[in-house]
């Protein structure tokens, strides 16, 4: 473990850092999982990458030196994209703003996984502008859910969705900003207004 490497206690850890000691020992039992801020405050804390923490890592060339060990279970990285265009998010490596982590479980669900930087504030207080949230891609949501939506071949919205069958409302959590509108079974089919995936979590920057 890097501590013991540096040759401090999980005490004294904490404490240089502003951790609670409770907080790390979830992290170190994998019972929670430290956002990207705290990932990479540690990085730089241990003098490592951030990779180093959270991936897993190969057999040790140098026998003489254990092997170190996952800080979390936070092993699978993600691509962050600034938008959603053409009901895909734009992956080519100069559209890549960011990375997160997210936990290696949910990729070995088989489900395919990207962030995403919101824009505006109309899920506020939910969703606040300027947030990462992680999408599962997915075609379909249960109602009260929210949901990355393209609307027309636009770029996508975050809105939450409620759908009837007379067709599919798109609900913005921020009354004054956005109202909720509605998209008949004509036009979700014709302009079309797609669901490209849920959002599971959302995450401020400070």
């Amino acid at each position: 473990m890097y501590m013991e490497d540096k040759g401090i206690s999980r005490k004294e850890f904490c404490k240089r850092l502003g951790f609670a000691y409770s907080t790390v020992t979830d992290w170190l039992n994998a019972e929670k999982y430290p956002r990207i801020d705290k990932i990479e405050m540690m990085a730089n804390f241990f003098g490592v990458s951030k990779a180093d923490l959270v991936e897993p890592h190969t057999a040790d060339p140098a026998p003489a030196q254990p092997p170190a060990q996952k800080v979390t279970y936070y092993t699978y990285r993600i691509p962050v994209v600034g938008r959603v265009a053409a009901g895909q998010p734009i992956l080519a490596q100069e559209e890549i703003i960011d990375y997160e982590y997210i936990d290696e479980r949910l990729h070995k669900s088989g489900d395919q996984y990207f962030g995403l930087v919101v824009k505006g504030s109309s899920m506020e207080p939910t969703i606040h502008d300027g947030d990462t949230i992680i999408v599962r891609v997915q075609e379909r949501v249960e109602n009260g859910q929210i949901a990355v939506v393209l609307v027309d071949g636009e770029d996508a919205t975050v809105k939450e969705v409620k759908e009837s069958e007379d067709g599919l409302t798109l609900i913005g959590h921020n009354a004054a900003v956005y109202t909720p509108h509605f998209y008949s079974r004509e036009e979700v089919e014709k302009l079309p207004v797609r669901i490209i995936g849920r959002v599971i979590q959302s995450i401020s920057k400070f």
